[in-house]
Parts: C-alpha cells; sequence; structure tokens
C-alpha cells in the first residue's frame, strides 16, 4: 500500500489537524517510509514466538505494608518555599 495525496488529505481530516499544502509531499513520503518500515515487520519469522505475551502475567513479590509517621520533617520542609513552627505557608485562598 502506498500513500498518495488523496489519503493524506483524508488522514488529516480524521484527524482534525491543518496541513499546508507545501507540507503534503513531504508527509506523504514520511507515511510511505514508515509503511515500508512496517512492511519489513511481516518479514520477520515468528513461528516460535507465542502470540501475545504480558508482563502482566508474571507475578511480582509482595512486599509487607510498614506504617511508619515518616520521622523527617526538616528534610520535607526544606523543599518548602515558606515553612514555619513546621508546616507549610501558603497563601490564603478563601475570603
Amino acid at each position: 500500500m502506498t500513500i498518495d495525496i488523496k489519503i493524506v488529505h483524508r488522514i488529516s481530516k480524521l484527524a482534525r489537524i491543518k496541513i499546508p499544502e507545501a507540507d503534503v509531499d513531504s508527509l506523504k513520503g514520511d507515511l510511505n517510509r514508515i509503511l515500508g518500515w512496517i512492511e519489513q515487520l511481516s518479514e520477520v519469522n515468528t513461528d516460535n514466538i507465542q502470540p501475545l505475551y504480558n508482563i502482566s502475567l508474571k507475578n511480582m513479590p509482595r512486599r509487607e505494608d510498614q506504617i511508619t509517621d515518616g520521622n523527617y520533617p526538616n528534610a520535607i520542609l526544606a523543599n518548602a518555599p515558606e515553612a514555619e513552627f513546621g508546616m507549610f505557608i501558603v497563601p490564603k485562598v478563601v475570603e
């Protein structure tokens, strides 16, 4: 399959993007090169490969939940633009 100017205009209409006429030929070439790369994938021998491999099928080791209070407020407040009495200082948002 090759992309022609008519297909480029149809794609731009479906994607709801405006393509300047000066860029249509360049885009047509880019799309044809992309399709060429995709066609190369059909040449790969996939006889011994399962149709779908999904990493989520692997079981991840679970860790035990540990409840902590953080215990490092000074390190957290060091990132704040303003802090006082161990709390963040923020502008008033309700009048």
